[in-house]
């Protein structure tokens, strides 16, 4: 699930004057009603691989072994097909789908990939005759940035795993495979949407693999697995497995869409992320972290010696000790890639992420008033909905899209830098980049109560943070309640919270 780099299918090229950000695409037929349970994202998840339970699913399968799930179910057949169809791709170029960022075309032949250089913008008729005539394999990157019951899964797939979650449609023609066997470094969920597809898994090479890799035949073995998809069914496969598919003979073609999760995920991730952190605290209170290096270490004189290594193995084992004694652990990239990278909350007709429910996901939130600059207008929206006051009682909106985390402020001063608390969420991140690249930035000041450079949120002192695990916790809480000293700091953490569409009154 690689995050490619930024689409020109971004534009606006209708010229309907609504922004793409929250333009809703391609919706399933009205006729087709969802076989998924949204009611949470565990019931979410328990209804994607139902009649399995999620417990089981976690001892069994994840990280441990393939699983199969055929449905032989005509409603769900028909609500995987609403997900997206070959036929969904006319209009889509439409919206100026460009290669390779958004659509790939390529073949397997003789075990090996045979890629087909395309650039710039993608023409239908074209892709149609390549894949008619060539029998390519189209594979569609992150059709949730289109089709908006895909960004409803997958956004509560993103609250479920707490990980971002992205995805891929392959349509491949009979008689035709679109890749060689290979492994992936995320976690798999096929489901079946059009036709049929022939997979085979094998052992892995590389249990739990940290990168994408291409694999011989010959090196593979035998299959563990050698199964036929058909519509509504779902294959769950680890990554590290190695696999291949093909549309067999007899079917037109095939449809199927892979949900992918848990890149970059492992605890050797975590301790890359939290260690220089833990290590850096360590160094203040422990001289031997201070003590210099032989002078000749850099230069490779003593790099190899026993004693190096008994040196830095013995200033682990002290480290691992503090860890384990309680020593604190904050995530530096790990935290803010999620909230930053991670779908919005998926917005139904009539609900959106304002403080008053007037305008969600642009530019930024006055109490007042909002002004968005639209192509061909200039739009300001009036916010409606009750500003907070002290006798009031408040709510958290959003709460799986709010992350509350403890890090070093980020001014560069002569004085030594102090803990403050950030409130990230992903309230305005940008739909249509989902998993596509860096999203924009905003240039703002790093003062309290202000959104950061580089994440969506804001920052406060340190003394604000039992009041902010107060509403985390909190259905509807009195702002007078909360844990602060003064009122008029009360009222202005839930004055920020609002303007930043983070909370309501009850």
């Amino acid at each position: 699930m690689p995050r490619n780099r930024k689409s020109a299918a971004t534009k606006d090229v209708k010229g309907d004057g609504v922004p793409p950000k929250q333009r809703r695409t391609e919706e399933p037929p009205k006729d087709v009603p969802s076989c998924l349970n949204f009611d949470s994202p565990s019931s979410l998840f328990q209804s994607l691989i139902a009649p399995l339970g999620v417990e089981e699913f976690f001892r069994d399968y994840w990280e441990k072994k393939p699983l199969h799930l055929q449905r032989h179910d005509p409603a769900l057949a028909a609500y995987y097909r609403s997900l997206f169809q070959l036929s969904d791709l006319k209009g889509l170029c439409g919206r100026g789908l460009q290669y390779p960022a958004d659509v790939n075309i390529c073949r397997c032949v003789d075990g090996k990939r045979k890629p087909v250089a395309r650039r710039g913008r993608v023409v239908y008729s074209e892709l149609k005759k390549e894949f008619d005539k060539n029998r390519v394999t189209i594979q569609f990157h992150q059709p949730q940035r289109f089709q908006d019951e895909l960004w409803r899964i997958q956004e509560q797939l993103e609250c479920f795993f707490k990980s971002l979650v992205g995805s891929n449609v392959y349509i491949t023609p009979q008689e035709s495979q679109g890749l060689p066997p290979h492994y992936d470094d995320i976690e798999a969920f096929v489901l079946q949407l059009e036709g049929e597809k022939h997979w085979r898994l094998y052992q892995p090479t590389v249990p739990l693999a940290c990168e994408y890799s291409l694999e011989q035949e010959d090196r593979i073995g035998r299959p563990t697995h050698d199964i036929v998809l058909k519509p509504g069914d779902l294959l769950y496969f680890p990554r590290g497995i190695i696999h291949q598919a093909d549309t067999p003979a007899g079917v037109e073609y095939s449809t199927h869409l892979t949900i992918s999760t848990y890149q970059n995920m492992s605890w050797g991730d975590f301790l890359l992320d939290v260690l220089p952190g833990f290590l850096f605290d360590s160094m203040k209170s422990d001289v031997g972290l201070r003590e210099g290096i032989p002078r000749e270490l850099l230069t490779g004189g003593a790099s190899r010696g026993p004693d190096t290594a008994r040196r830095l193995s013995g200033l682990l084992r002290q480290l691992a000790d503090r860890m384990e004694l309680g020593g604190e652990l904050r995530s530096a990239e790990m935290q803010r890639d999620f909230v930053a990278s991670r779908l919005p909350p998926y917005l139904q007709e009539g609900n959106d992420v304002s403080p008053g429910g007037s305008w969600g996901g642009l530019g930024r939130v006055s109490p007042v008033a909002m002004v968005i600059d639209l192509p061909h207008c200039m739009c300001i929206c009036v916010i409606a909905g009750k500003m907070p006051a002290l006798e009031d009682r408040v709510s958290m909106r959003y709460r799986d899209h709010v992350l509350v985390t403890v890090e070093l402020s980020q001014e560069r001063t002569d004085e030594p830098r102090e803990l403050v608390v950030f409130v990230l969420h992903s309230l305005r991140n940008s739909r249509k980049t989902h998993m596509m690249g860096e999203q924009e930035e905003d240039e703002d000041d790093d003062e309290e109560g202000q959104v950061q450079p580089g994440s969506q949120g804001l920052r406060f002192p340190i003394s604000h943070l039992q009041a902010l695990r107060q509403l985390q916790s909190a259905d509807c809480l009195p702002v007078a309640r909360l844990q602060l000293q003064l009122d008029s700091d009360k009222l202005n953490l839930a004055m920020a919270l609002w303007s930043e569409g983070l909370l309501h009154v009850c």
